[in-house]
């Protein structure tokens, strides 16, 4: 159970397939493997030891896979970078687990000064764009040409593959540890609960940074299968790339595939191959659905449900459940059912399972699991107890075990697909010097699901307008993270404890709605 084992695979059965597709550069597994053992050749040389922290702060492309396999094939850990971050917020991220290299590409070598400045370890920058590399910063195509390959470290099994950082009800992201053991099981129970498309080709679109994508590209190395790239969601180069590569597969968020949908060009593209659409961070309306089986019938839809923690998936709900009768019953909007080798329980305070149909949180334990939070072992036992990980999900299961997800036990909001903690955009908003008081909560929105509210109580004798306090937030969290909207008071509502009451400032906006979620 090592990532690199697929990798193996389609070189000994397959080296002539093609392995890559970014914009018109195609390289072969015999070509891909080559320079993946030159990579991690030239990482080691640079310091990469066994369990050594490795990032990349890049848009997608054929080298972020690469970087991927290369850091495995060496012994190291990734450290993928939220390309959606701050300088402040990537450097926390290298700091705290001690990087010490970092790829980096032409959209954000603007940021690397910033963080050579500012982190504690100045990282050895590699420029993995397509240009000419920067003074300072060793390139990735010549550290591949000048290294000799070496041999697989042969990591596997428990041993730390990725930190994949989230943001944190404390205020501060943490770092997730994955295991070898834990992606490679995420990926085999999702493929055991709904094969790969065989001999084909996904796409990837979502950020590769994140688990989502990642965990996706890991079963398709893990299946031999062919990747093609684009560097960001993009609806006209999604559509090109479809009717180009033939592609089969494809992992959106329901943003996404409105966007898609609602493109002026839709109907001028060919992508006829297109077989299989997985979506997730939540379920997808009812109107999107049936425009998206309208225009797209030859598509299976995948709705899966995880989280980081979880490496990432759960549970799926099958395409069965998103055709008309699954429309009609609901079960389009369900989490789905458990994957096979994960054990789901729904329980109330004390851990116990509650009665199908009621409310309770959702915990989980299988080998997908994580092993903890990078140095914060309070935060790690209050999320992993008795091998069971607590997600902060409120949701009940029905009498088929399906999943619906209704409310957060978590002050977490989740905006266009991102994970926004609370905690994080009060910690900002409290450094403005007119505010006294503040709390961030999650309203419904009808693009991104969910919008970041901001209440503000000023100081007295002080002020400040909407668009002071956004632009002070851009200045130290990202533009995800920002409010989308402020709303001043007088006052917010405490609890006897001084606590603010969140339940009461989210009551108005979700009146009516059946989950406190969207």
């Amino acid at each position: 159970m090592y990532l690199t084992q697929g990798l193996h695979r389609s070189l000994q059965l397959q080296p002539e397939r093609t392995a890559t597709h970014f914009r018109g550069r195609y390289r072969t597994y015999r070509e891909f493997g080559d320079r993946v053992a030159r990579l991690a050749g030239a990482l080691q040389k640079l310091g990469m030891r066994a369990n050594e922290r490795v990032s990349m702060l890049a848009l997608n492309s054929d080298h972020y896979l690469e970087y991927m396999m290369g850091v495995w094939w060496g012994g190291g850990v990734l450290n993928p970078v939220n390309i959606r971050w701050s300088v402040p917020e990537i450097v926390y991220s290298l700091d705290d687990c001690d990087t010490g290299i970092l790829l980096i590409d032409d959209h954000f070598l603007r940021m690397a000064e910033g963080i050579a400045q500012r982190a504690r370890r100045k990282p050895v920058f590699i420029y993995a764009g397509e240009g000419q590399t920067p003074a300072g910063m060793l390139g990735l195509e010549a550290l591949i040409a000048e290294t000799a390959p070496v041999e697989d470290a042969g990591r596997g099994g428990n041993d730390l593959a990725a930190i994949m950082y989230t943001g944190g009800t404390t205020g501060m992201p943490k770092g997730v540890m994955q295991s070898h053991l834990n992606l490679w099981a995420s990926g085999v129970q999702r493929a055991a609960d709904s094969a790969l498309v065989r001999n084909s080709i996904t796409l990837h679109a979502a950020p590769l940074f994140h688990t989502a994508a990642m965990a996706r590209a890991v079963m398709q190395f893990a299946a031999g299968e062919a990747h093609a790239v684009i560097p960001m969601f993009d609806a006209r180069e999604v559509l090109e790339t479809i009717e180009r590569e033939k592609v089969a597969e494809l992992l959106l968020v329901p943003t996404m595939i409105h966007a898609l949908l609602m493109h002026p060009d839709f109907d001028k593209y060919d992508i006829s191959s297109l077989r299989r659409m997985a979506y997730g961070a939540s379920p997808i309306s009812a109107a999107v659905l049936e425009l998206a089986m309208d225009r797209m019938p030859q598509v299976e839809f995948f709705h899966a449900y995880g989280l980081t923690e979880a490496s990432p998936v759960v549970s799926v709900n099958p395409p069965e459940n998103h055709r008309e009768q699954g429309r009609e019953s609901g079960l389009y909007r369900s989490a789905g059912k458990p994957c096979f080798g994960i054990h789901v329980k729904v329980v109330d305070d004390h851990g116990q399972e509650v009665p199908r149909g009621e409310v309770g949180e959702i915990i989980l334990r299988g080998a997908n699991v994580m092993q903890g939070y990078w140095n914060k072992p309070e935060e790690t036992a209050a999320v992993l107890k008795k091998g069971w990980l607590h997600t902060g999900d409120g949701a009940y299961m029905n009498d088929e075990g399906y999943l619906f997800i209704v409310d957060r036990m978590k002050d977490m909001i989740v905006s266009g697909g991102e994970n926004v903690f609370s905690a994080e955009v009060e910690n900002a908003l409290a450094r403005h010097p007119a505010v006294a008081m503040c709390a961030v909560i999650g309203i419904p929105d009808e693009r991104w699901g969910e919008a970041v509210h901001a209440l503000v109580v000023a100081k007295p004798g002080a002020s400040a307008t909407e668009e002071e306090i956004r632009a002070h937030c851009r200045e130290l969290i990202a533009g995800y993270k920002c409010p989308k909207t402020v709303e001043f008071r007088s006052e917010l509502p405490l609890s006897g404890a001084g606590k603010i009451l969140k339940k009461d400032l989210r009551a108005p906006f979700w009146q009516g709605r059946t989950r406190a979620v969207n």
